[in-house]
């Protein structure tokens, strides 16, 4: 029999096969597995196991690149680069572990790319491809959990602690996952298995490519304790720098500051890092996000420098976020223009309204009226894009009310 108390599960018989993750705990229940008193917790008489979360990571292996080379045999085994073209400006998304020998990395300028490696295969990403795939490896990770949190394309944290297989064992979940994946999708995925998205999200990445690691929560903390500052998920390059000069290098020297000086040094992130150190990350894999905001932009591999042309690319932004919000269902009552100018210097332009906007006219009436308060008529673009805000999920938004507000607001310009 088994009764569910705050956020963990208290189970009366379990299989000692069952303990193979090493994930079920015997008398009281640890800082992991957040069991919150109430009127159905168990007195110390009745000795009962805490079962503690189990969380995969599952991250793709250098997915756009992989995603080319399966679908063109003769890119296999080559330097491939998916991105902006070096002879115009844009940066890596993705680039092949051939290409990674080089020093090539996502984010990179393509033109320094091509500097590292210049017989690399540079390729236009071709997103359409990459989001069917994605769906494809998404129906996989539905056939084990109810909790599933994509991240991207490419990536996504399960909570399998109660899966649909009833599989006792998320070391097992994953291997079978990397299966299916590959099976289905001719593609490798690498996988991190432990009791929160932290720890599962450092273990995803230890055995790259194609690669499983579990981090058992006996070993948790002492795991913390040897892992360098720069492979802490969370800590990017800047502050892991900051926290060396500090005389933090790791895990175990991050742990013997106090939450306060951290707060002090690193602000409310310092917390988070207060907990990480001592493996814990209360954060639920959450299946459905709330949708903040929905939009579209588009980069150009040559400036725009005439109202035409920016005109134009205004309405295939509009068109594709129109496409969104009637996919999600939403509408915004905010839209935010973003303009990046030739000098990458970039600026918003915002405007809230009493009514809800998910229609292409008026989206685009919105956003052209934001673009003629800009510079533009002086200065090339090289980025737009439009976003919405403030969403109204399901919400009817076809009332006559919003379109003649939407006249009365731009007859008065």
């Amino acid at each position: 029999m088994t009764r569910r108390v705050g956020r963990a599960f208290l189970l009366n018989h379990v299989s000692l096969r069952q303990l193979d993750d090493a994930q079920i705990h015997l008398s009281a229940p640890s800082a992991n597995s957040s069991v919150e008193p109430d009127e159905e917790t168990p007195t110390a008489s009745a000795p009962q196991v805490v079962l503690v979360r189990k969380v995969i990571h599952v991250d793709m292996d250098a997915f756009y690149a992989s995603v080319e080379q399966r679908d063109n045999p003769s890119l296999r085994g080559k330097p491939v680069v998916v991105g902006g073209l070096p002879e115009q400006r844009g940066v890596v998304a993705t680039a092949s572990y051939e290409a990674r020998e080089f020093g090539v990395h996502s984010a990179m300028p393509s033109r320094t790319a091509f500097k590292k490696c210049p017989h690399a295969v540079f390729l236009r990403p071709r997103f359409e491809v990459y989001r069917a795939v994605s769906e494809q490896i998404r129906e996989i990770f539905d056939r084990y959990s109810e909790l599933v949190e994509p991240l991207s394309l490419d990536e996504a944290y399960l909570d399998v602690t109660v899966n649909k297989k009833s599989m006792p064992s998320a070391t097992l979940v994953a291997r079978e996952i990397r299966a299916a994946i590959l099976q289905e999708t001719g593609l490798t995925a690498s996988a991190g298995v432990s009791i929160n998205k932290f720890l599962a999200k450092t273990a995803s990445g230890i055995n790259k490519p194609d690669g499983l690691y579990l981090i058992a929560p006996d070993r948790a903390e002492s795991f913390v304790e040897a892992l360098p500052i720069e492979k802490f998920h969370g800590i990017g390059a800047v502050t892991a720098e900051k926290m060396r000069s500090l005389g933090i290098h790791n895990g175990g020297e991050l742990r013997s500051w106090s939450e306060s000086d951290l707060i002090k040094k690193f602000g409310k992130a310092g917390s988070y890092y207060y907990q990480i150190a001592r493996a814990r990350d209360d954060r639920a894999v959450v299946s459905n996000r709330v949708r903040k905001s929905v939009g579209a932009e588009e980069s150009f591999a040559e400036d725009l420098n005439d109202s035409e042309s920016m005109h134009k690319a205004l309405v295939e932004i509009a068109e594709t976020v129109a496409r969104r919000l009637e996919k999600a269902g939403a509408a915004g009552r905010t839209l935010t223009l973003k303009v990046k100018y030739g000098d990458y210097q970039q600026i918003t332009r915002s405007r809230t309204v009493t009514w809800s906007i998910c229609k292409i006219d008026d989206i685009l009436n919105i956003a052209t009226d934001l673009l003629s308060v800009t510079e533009v008529s002086t200065r090339s673009v090289r980025l737009l894009g439009i976003t919405l805000s403030n969403l109204d999920e399901d919400d009817d938004s076809s009332d006559a009310g919003g379109v003649v507000q939407l006249t009365l607001d731009l007859a008065g310009r």
